[in-house]
């Protein structure tokens, strides 16, 4: 931590960590208003900056509170039986079931990221992540390595090719048995929605964080850039890898790694990071990613993709597109190395 705070001089008044991510909040903050809240299993954490004097600071709290429980228990709970996708999760194959604008959105956007990553990504990997313990039915006893006929019949459940959505008509559909989980997604997604409701309102600065996903736009009081930190891929203990800058741009942030959910059986390290093509937990040397985008959902659900590419296919593909990636990967021996695109460059300086 001190090496960063060495070479990047600012004043720290404020630090947060979430999944990965520190952030900094530094200078003058009588200007900057703060909601948090608990959603989506998980916490928010907002800052607005100049809010308006004709705008009620208890109503937009209670605007995001209650958007957020619209997206979670409405749309996107896996837990709440009644939610969309639970119904979906529970609806006959094959049979048209009229959804909302925003599951639809988000399935067509995880189909697209699916596509993009060749099958990286893909939002039915459940019944796989579930039989490597690490869903939420873990098993109670023995080994959690399962055996190859498991595998094989788990992997005949998932495939996100078997997901339709009806742009014309507003209506999904599956043509096999499929069980969809957002988490990958659907937090980004909220963030970007929390985004756009704060635009409708005129404000110029905000910082938004639901469970490790981030959206900023503008500057904090006195014209500093939002700075969220990487943290060093080590389990069990909190080190600054490196800082960036937002530079007043309006660009949302994800990160995914494998370094803090996964078991160790007979010496063997089994990451909770499912290649939905494989069934099996990765075993290549990218320990963590980050991706800059300006749609939240989508960084959230390329992080996960790239974490399951691993360094070089998700290097090729970040390069290719010319997405803002920067990879965390073991360096032979101890320590970690990074690669970043040169989209990503442009924010690890102020100017």
């Amino acid at each position: 931590m001190t090496e960063i705070l060495r070479r990047h001089a600012f004043s720290i008044t404020f630090i947060a960590l979430f999944l990965g991510f520190v952030f900094f909040s530094g200078g003058d903050d009588g200007q900057i208003e703060r909601l948090s809240g608990l959603t989506m299993g998980t916490s928010y954490e907002i800052q607005l900056v100049d809010v308006p004097e004709h705008l009620s600071l208890d109503s937009i709290a209670e605007s995001v509170q209650e958007q957020l429980s619209r997206l979670d228990r409405q749309i996107f709970s896996t837990y709440a039986p009644d939610s969309e996708l639970s119904r979906f999760n529970r609806h006959p194959v094959n049979r048209p079931l009229v959804a909302s604008p925003e599951l639809r959105e988000v399935l067509l956007l995880a189909n697209e990221i699916s596509r993009q990553s060749s099958g990286a990504f893909d939002v039915t990997v459940g019944p796989v992540v579930n039989l490597w313990g690490f869903g939420p039915d873990p098993r109670s006893s023995g080994s959690r390595i399962p055996d190859d006929a498991q595998l094989a019949a788990a992997l005949e459940q998932i495939g996100f090719d078997a997901l339709q959505v009806d742009r014309q008509g507003g209506q999904i559909s599956k043509s096999r048995n499929v069980t969809v989980d957002l988490s990958a997604i659907a937090k980004g997604y909220a963030v970007d929605r929390i985004g756009e409701y704060f635009d409708s309102l005129g404000l110029e600065s905000y910082f938004i964080e639901v469970g490790g996903e981030l959206k900023m736009k503008g500057l904090k009081p006195g014209g500093l850039s939002w700075v969220p930190a990487i943290e060093a891929p080590v389990a069990n203990q909190t080190q600054l890898y490196e800082v960036f800058f937002s530079r007043g741009e309006e660009l949302a942030v994800a990160g995914s790694g494998d370094y803090r959910n996964y078991f160790e059986e007979d010496g063997q390290r089994y990451s909770h990071e499912i290649d939905p093509r494989t069934g099996r937990p990765i075993q290549h040397n990218l320990a963590a990613v980050y991706v800059i985008d300006q749609s939240a959902a989508r960084a959230d659900a390329l992080a996960t993709a790239y974490m399951v590419l691993g360094l070089d296919a998700g290097r090729q593909l970040a390069t290719e597109t010319g997405q803002a990636v920067y990879f965390i990967y073991k360096a032979e021996g101890d320590g970690f190395d990074e690669f970043y695109t040169d989209a990503f460059a442009s924010y690890l300086s102020e100017s």
